[in-house]
């Protein structure tokens, strides 16, 4: 599939066509589309192929904003990304919704991968710390990776703390390779 171009464009538009009041939960709808764009090919193909007409993609979309009792705005949007054929960049675009979400309530998005599952009480405590640093409030969406062996990292935007034994060991690495 060809790369879309405008994903920014696209998200300020859905957030523009949406009532504020309804604003969290037409997010929460796109989100769950979009991941599941992500996680089932089928329903990525059923959306996005070009071997479905636009009628039969209306109807597929139509089901789906029953069974998920979609707004009516949201359910015309991703029709509307459908005509125009940007479908295929749902996910990117859900996102950037997020972040253009996050950022006009002043918060940011931060994801936090450590080697194993953190204790809620401790979540909230690195949650609030990272506030600190950025100086916004924080969505914290926490991972786990075993290959990180130990400590954390953290992506806040584009910027990535890295305090993991991997990232260490490969600092290491670096500077021996370099001498």
């Amino acid at each position: 599939m060809k790369k879309v171009k405008g994903i920014k464009k696209y998200a300020r538009q859905f957030i523009k066509g949406v009532e504020q009041d309804r604003l969290e939960s037409a997010i929460s709808a796109i989100s769950a589309i979009a991941s599941k764009m992500e996680t089932d090919k089928k329903f990525r193909s059923m959306l996005a192929a070009p071997v479905f007409n636009d009628s039969e993609k209306s109807k597929v979309i139509d089901v789906l904003s029953a069974d998920m009792k979609l707004s009516d705005k949201t359910a015309a949007y991703i029709k509307y990304v459908s005509e125009i054929k940007a479908i295929s960049a749902l996910p990117e675009i859900s996102r950037a919704i997020q972040d253009i979400y996050l950022e006009m309530n002043n918060k940011v998005r931060a994801v936090v991968t450590t080697a194993v599952p953190v204790a809620t009480s401790l979540r909230d405590e690195m949650a609030l710390s990272i506030s600190k640093i950025t100086g916004k409030a924080v969505d914290a969406e926490f991972a786990v990776d075993p290959s990180l062996l130990g400590g954390v990292t953290v992506k806040v935007g584009s910027k990535m703390y890295d305090s993991s034994i991997k990232g260490q060991l490969g600092l290491l690495k670096d500077k021996l390779i370099k001498g």
